[in-house]
């Protein structure tokens, strides 16, 4: 592996989660979202090359995320909850400027998540990674709705527990 990809592997996948977020933020379809992640990684990896280094590489990625997510919606154009360039900018604006300390935790729950076994992680991740709501989640792990919903609030507060315990020992 060349350096220059070395180089872009290792920002990218440092920024994933600020730019996985911004994408999440405005492309509601779970398959469309990643869709439109992959584009930006392919887009970006592509003119890695002209990137500047001088400047922000997340604030680089999520302007490149939000030309991909311009012309996701030029695709969906027919979609009401398209937003318009100017709401495009300033949520482009808010991501750039998203804090260390929340890129900090975000790593720090990843690092949680991992740690989730059995029946917790299945929950998770049939919540967040499939977008699917208690009821649905229910159906496919034998447990009732208003069950899943309880399990989900205790991994949340364990999750919430463990990143407040890998912040405090950091």
């Amino acid at each position: 592996m060349d350096t220059s990809t070395a180089d872009f592997t290792r920002q990218w996948t440092t920024t994933l989660p600020k730019v996985a977020a911004f994408v999440g933020s405005m492309v509601y379809d779970v398959t469309d979202r990643d869709d439109v992640l992959q584009d930006c990684a392919v887009a970006a990896m592509a003119s890695f090359d002209r990137y500047d280094a001088s400047r922000s590489f997340a604030g680089w990625a999520i302007g490149i995320a939000r030309n991909q997510i311009r012309l996701y919606f030029r695709r969906k154009s027919n979609d009401p909850h398209v937003f318009d360039d100017d709401a495009l900018d300033v949520l482009v604006n808010a991501f750039a400027r998203a804090r260390p300390e929340e890129d900090r935790k975000l790593s720090k729950l990843e690092a949680c998540v991992e740690q989730l076994e059995g029946r917790s992680r299945e929950l998770c991740e049939y919540r967040y990674a499939n977008d699917l709501k208690p009821a649905a989640i229910a159906g496919k792990v034998g447990m009732t709705p208003n069950a899943v919903a309880k399990s989900l609030q205790r991994i949340r507060e364990q999750l919430r527990e463990c990143i407040e315990k890998k912040t405090t020992t950091a």
